[in-house]
């Protein structure tokens, strides 16, 4: 497998646990020049801006550790132009949620950043 594959696998995994947490998926994989955010959805009255990391162990950082100060304003940035694209009015109630897997054991951190 390679990694774009194995990111949807675990990007898959990621949407069905949230899903099962009231979430709603409303696009994967969302991509433009400011960036790319993992899942979008909807949950209670927020929008929500998914990241998704897996490590296969610990060794080189948990996943959580690999969203960075750098990878939070791409993210943000990509949030920003979803949000002007899609006619969202900038009064919405926003969040960024990020779901760290580690190994088999999968974290969300609502509101991470």
């Amino acid at each position: 497998m390679n990694k774009r594959e194995t990111g949807s696998c675990y990007e898959e995994q990621a949407a069905v646990c949230l899903q099962k947490k009231g979430y709603r998926i409303i696009e994967r994989n969302y991509r433009c020049r400011q960036g790319e955010v993992d899942l979008v959805c909807r949950h209670g009255r927020y929008l929500v801006f998914v990241e998704v990391k897996y490590r296969s162990s610990g060794r080189m950082g948990g996943p959580l550790e690999a969203v960075n100060r750098v990878k939070q304003e791409r993210i943000r940035a990509a949030a920003v132009y979803y949000m002007f694209s899609h006619n969202i009015p900038e009064d919405c109630p926003c969040r960024f949620d990020v779901v760290g897997i580690l190994g088999n054991q999968v974290e969300l951190i609502q509101d991470a950043f």
